[in-house]
């Protein structure tokens, strides 16, 4: 049942937005109206969607589904279940006034096809009427740029591409397997932590021990190797020390598993909602459900849709959204050359490159770290660095 969908998932997602931004009423919700007033009275008396053991206390009866459809699926579904509703009692009016009077028939069926017609709505912002609000953030920019920025650990990128932007920032890293995508990755990510913000850490391929062992060699540059194979390189008061002095923000480490094998973009924004997330990284957008896809959806057309919906999860939660990808063959780099993969490398997926606002090409040789700045939507594009990189202690010069 369509209405229990959307139901359950507004209860999930513990927002209004996929009923009052489709403009979903009452009459959309047959056989489920007492429930869908509940959850909008609810939510104009306490400022709230009801959670899942509220709404189960007012309903015992009702059973909420896991709803892993996209909000457009959604929302075409039931807005077509509706028109069928509403079309059906027309359709046999026109019926029998065909039996009797063919003009008046033709006349109903005129008056009644605009009342049939579905309402929509289409926002926008007036950028003349608002040029105020646009000088204030500007000042505001220039008064408070951490408030605007994380730096990402490696100052000389930095220094070319300003850091990243803390909303309407789909950071991209690329590369081939085993150049150390996720090392970056997650490099950045303890960076920002120690700034004193919050991350989010989806890792499909390690678990969290794993990434954690990772975070210790690149937070205090403990032997990774010592640490995921318990030698005694590593000196156990010295590490145990360490361990009894962490605290600070939170580095949410969360597998597939902790999302029942199903991560949408939808539970990613709860996922940031929940744990009051500045920074969001994900170890693989492969990884991720299209929430969009259609039958005959091929990998491409997906990846397009994710990375959609990455973005604009991004302005909408005003959370920078990092993402691992891997290049294609073409990816593939002469030992000899100096060149870094190139855009049209991104595998199975053009619309990855076109909706990120950075991208960042990763490649590694000879303990060498490159990283080529391939796109980036405020700046210039083109620039190469180059770390000398211990990987077993995490550092970079």
């Amino acid at each position: 049942m369509i209405q229990l969908q959307v139901i359950s998932k507004t209860i999930a997602t513990g927002s209004l937005s996929l009923i009052e931004d489709n403009l979903l009423t009452e009459e959309y919700f047959v056989g489920y109206e007492d429930e869908y007033n509940f959850i909008i009275n609810h939510h104009k008396e306490y400022g709230n969607v009801p959670d899942k053991a509220t709404f189960l206390a007012k309903f015992p009866g009702d059973e909420l589904v896991e709803v892993t459809e996209s909000d457009r699926y959604l929302v075409d579904t039931i807005r077509e279940e509706n028109l069928f509703q509403r079309t059906v009692p027309v359709v046999k009016k026109i019926a029998e006034l065909m039996q009797s009077d063919s003009n008046a028939a033709v006349e109903y069926m005129r008056n009644a096809m605009k009342d049939l017609q579905p309402e929509y709505r289409i926002s926008g912002t007036d950028i003349i009427s608002d040029a105020k609000e646009r000088y204030d953030q500007f000042i505001d920019r220039q008064e408070h740029q951490n408030d605007w920025y994380f730096t990402t650990g490696f100052q000389e990128l930095d220094d070319i591409v300003h850091g990243i932007q803390r909303t309407e920032e789909l950071f991209v890293l690329f590369a081939r397997t085993n150049q150390g995508k996720s090392w970056i990755l997650e490099f950045i990510c303890q960076h920002i932590w120690e700034l004193g913000f919050n991350v989010g850490y989806i890792s499909p391929e390690m678990s969290a021990s794993s990434v954690g062992y990772r975070f210790d060699t690149l937070h205090k540059h403990f032997s990774n190797k010592a640490l995921m194979w318990g030698n005694g390189e590593v000196d156990n008061s010295e590490y145990k020390n360490y361990i009894d002095s962490l605290e600070g923000h939170k580095f949410i480490v969360s597998t597939p598993n902790d999302f029942n094998k199903h991560i949408t973009v939808s539970k990613l924004k709860k996922y940031i909602q929940q744990y009051k997330l500045d920074v969001l990284a994900v170890d693989g957008i492969t990884y991720l459900t299209d929430e969009r896809a259609k039958r005959g959806d091929n990998k491409t057309t997906a990846l397009t849709n994710i990375s959609e919906d990455l973005m604009s999860l991004s302005m909408e939660m005003h959370v920078p959204i990092l993402v691992v990808v891997q290049a294609n063959r073409s990816g593939v780099v002469d030992k000899e050359s100096d060149d870094t993969p190139e855009l049209e490398s991104i595998r199975d997926s053009d619309g990855i490159s076109h909706n990120a606002s950075k991208v960042i090409a990763i490649r590694q040789k000879d303990n060498v770290l490159e990283l080529g700045i391939k796109k980036q939507r405020f700046g210039k594009v083109g620039g190469k660095l180059k770390y000398v990189w211990d990987i077993d202690l995490g550092q970079f010069t």
